[in-house]
């Protein structure tokens, strides 16, 4: 197993530290973060040298349960592609020039990571120039002409993004 770690510029020297006092660090490779998610993805993925099985996580979804790590390796076995998802609970509207109006949330997901393909989808998907529509690597896959399989995802799996969040990871913890 390796891991590649995907950092801004300005965090790369003391990530080397940690990785040096803590980790064995012949499976740990540090990079370079880009301007957007695909760019970061990309510069980490110009690391992988061998076919695997590759996750991409974020890493403000820390609350990840080694069942969804699981669920995620299985499903990209199984199908190339695993993306975790869970349902959507509010009511959700979608707005338009002309205003606006409801969606069946039944038919709404939310996507969460680890997102987890074989390299040898990933890889290539990403060797298509980039688009603003690029939020996670599902969509680049897709933008590729190829499916994503959706896998069931955790509520707990949330981003903490906001001082509000920490309070419940830290409830949950």
């Amino acid at each position: 197993m390796q891991v590649i770690l995907v950092l801004p510029e300005d965090h790369i020297a003391a990530g080397q530290e940690i990785i040096d006092a803590f980790f064995e660090s012949s499976r740990l490779k540090i990079t370079i973060g880009g301007s957007t998610r695909f760019h970061s993805v990309r510069n980490g993925l110009n690391l992988v040298d061998e076919e695997s099985i590759v996750f991409v996580h974020d890493a403000v979804r820390c609350m990840l349960s080694v069942d969804l790590v699981h669920r995620c390796y299985d499903g990209a076995m199984e199908n190339g592609s695993a993306i975790p998802v869970i349902a959507c609970k509010d009511s959700v509207r979608i707005v338009s020039a002309d205003g606006n109006e409801s969606l069946d949330r039944s038919a709404v997901k939310l996507v969460q990571t680890p997102q987890t393909f074989h390299s040898k989808i990933l890889l290539p998907a990403y060797q298509i120039d980039y688009k603003d529509k690029f939020t996670d690597e599902a969509t680049v896959v897709e933008a590729f002409g190829l499916k994503v399989k959706l896998v069931e995802g955790e509520e707990n799996n949330f981003k903490i993004t906001r001082p509000a969040d920490l309070l419940i990871a830290e409830q949950l913890l």
